[in-house]
Parts: structure tokens; sequence; C-alpha cells
């Protein structure tokens, strides 16, 4: 089994290639993001064990590119950011595990092993609607070849939509679902947000694919039909 290790502390990329060695690894190291990021391209390794905060090339931006490159080599974040959304950061991004500095090396071998049975996985496949666009894994959101900047939550609440496209959804059904299902304030939310989305998506390009439909919620379609307004 085959892992690239790239980690730019070099006493710990030492002793972990060491103690990956004798458990039946085969262990290359990479000390900073540039020459990991290289070697996971080009390479053919089972696994990835990848930090984030690397010289040359984050983390996320080495694990972002690799995702849009096509390569899809399990990757486990091993760091020592261990906030809640560093690691939901990760894994938006496509990471495969997560686990933080200090460690037990038995979990990460154990953790390791589980990856390398599982393979790489099939990757979520773009999300469309005539020639609107979603990647869940590189975050890129276009309209034909356009690319468009959405935050976060806009973001989230395209995804939901285009997961739905075509279906009538309720307001209630995007607050659970973009927001929290104990989300305390008023679902008008959903409308401000709606409408931030129709001036990025829709406006710009003369198009009316996210409509209002009357007495339900909305839909994301790319024609538009007699009983939406």
């Amino acid at each position: 089994m085959r892992v690239l290790l790239v980690e730019d502390e070099r006493p710990l990329a030492a002793a972990l290639s060491r103690g990956l060695g004798d458990e039946g690894f085969v262990v290359d190291v990479a000390h900073d993001g540039v020459t990991g990021y290289g070697m996971a391209r080009h390479g053919d390794y089972d696994v990835v064990v990848l930090d984030i905060m690397l010289p040359g090339k984050h983390g996320y931006d080495v694990l972002r590119d690799l995702r849009t490159a096509e390569v899809w080599t399990p990757v486990l974040m091993l760091t020592a950011k261990d906030g809640e959304f560093d690691q939901t950061d990760a894994f938006d991004l496509g990471v495969d595990d997560y686990l933080t500095k200090p460690f037990s090396f038995p979990v990460l071998v154990a953790r390791l092993k589980a990856l390398v049975r599982r393979g790489a996985p099939e990757r979520p496949v773009v999300l469309t609607s005539g020639d609107l666009s979603l990647d869940p894994n590189t975050r890129l959101v276009r309209r034909g070849e356009v690319p468009i900047e959405l935050t976060p939550r806009e973001f989230l609440l395209l995804q939901y939509l285009l997961r739905r496209a075509g279906d009538a959804v309720t307001k209630g059904e995007i607050l659970a679902n973009v927001w929290d299902s104990d989300y305390p304030g008023s679902d008008n939310l959903v409308e401000v947000y709606v409408g931030y989305l129709r001036k990025k998506i829709d406006v710009p390009f003369g198009t009316t694919s996210l409509k209002t439909v009357r007495g339900v919620g909305y839909r994301l379609a790319p024609d538009v039909t007699p009983e939406e307004a």
C-alpha cells in the first residue's frame, strides 16, 4: 500500500514514515504543498495524508486542485486545526477523513487501512439545470462558461435547489436543509436569499430559471411554466 505523506514538520514526518513502514506501507514524503500536489497528481498512491498549514501551497488548495483535476485518491487530513468549520471546509472540498493532532498512531493506521479498503469513491456529479451548473467538489458555479461568485449561504441554497431541480419546494423545506430545522427566525429570510440568488444566476443573463410558485414556494428549472410568476 503506497502512502504519500505531505507534512512540513520534518521530525513528525520522519517518525510517521518509519511507523507506517513498520505497518507495511510504502511511504513517500513531501515537505511542502507544491511538491505534495505534484506527487499526488502524478503518482500512483492508495492514500494521501495531508497537512493543512503547508509552505508553498496551502493544504486546502492542494485538496481543491486535486479534486478539480479529477484525482480521487482518498485523502486524510492530519492537522492541528480542530475547529468545526475547519473540518467542514475540508469535507466540502472533498476530503475523505480528518484527524487532529495530537493523535493516536494506531487510530491513524486503522483509518488509513479503512480508506485503502474502500478505494477511491465515486464523486458527486456536477449538478445542472439548463446551462446552470454547480460542482460540489470544486465549488464552482457557472452559467454556460461564465463563472458566478456566490456567498457560502447562496451556494448552499443553489445546491439544494439544484438537487431538487424541477420540484416546487417550500420555504420550510429550504430552511430545514439550508439553514437548520430549529432556525428561530422568520421564513422571510428565504425570500431575501432567493432574491440575492436571482440577482446572480438570472438577472445578469436575462433568464428566469428561479421562479416563485404561488402558494407553494420556489422552483428551479431551465424553462418557465405557465403557473409560475
